[in-house]
């Protein structure tokens, strides 16, 4: 009978933790986006969620705004501090995104080539997609956090 409940304890403790692991790879995508941060970024590109780069990222890419992956996206000092405040705040800090990609890029990272390893080359030179960036092409619900695997649809 104790080995039973042993058993038990064990099965329990591991259902536990396994829903605090999903729980966490949900939270990095599933931050509420600050509405100045949806208003600046994804004026250009999709407001990628906080979770998806660990902070030291996120405060290299707000601090070097005048040369943004070959872009001028200069932003008044205020608007600045305040953004990379919410993102280094809301940033990952969970094993899978504590590491700092090449370049500070999503698109780089270890996770992000893990999760799409089984997408060749050309697929991402379609027209409809372009690049490993632009999320929204095969991931509908991005601008939303939602990259479910399940959802996925694949322009041709």
């Amino acid at each position: 009978m104790t080995s039973i409940r042993v058993l038990w304890g064990l099965l329990i403790a591991l259902c536990c933790l396994q829903a605090a692991i999903a729980d966490d790879g949900e939270r990095m995508t599933r931050v509420p986006l600050l509405p100045k941060y949806q208003q600046e970024c994804a004026a250009c590109h999709l407001a990628y969620p906080p979770g998806l780069l660990p902070a030291a990222s996120w405060w290299r890419l707000m601090n070097t705004l005048p040369k943004h992956f070959g872009t001028d996206a200069s932003l008044d000092p205020a608007t600045v501090k305040q953004l990379a405040d919410w993102l280094t705040a809301n940033a990952g800090s969970h094993r899978r995104v504590r590491e700092e990609p090449e370049q500070d890029r999503i698109t780089r990272s270890a996770w992000f080539l893990r999760q799409h390893d089984e997408v060749p080359a050309a697929t991402w030179r379609r027209p409809a997609i372009k690049s490993p960036a632009n999320c929204m092409a095969c991931h509908a619900g991005a601008d939303r956090g939602d990259f479910d695997e399940d959802r996925i649809r694949i322009p041709k």
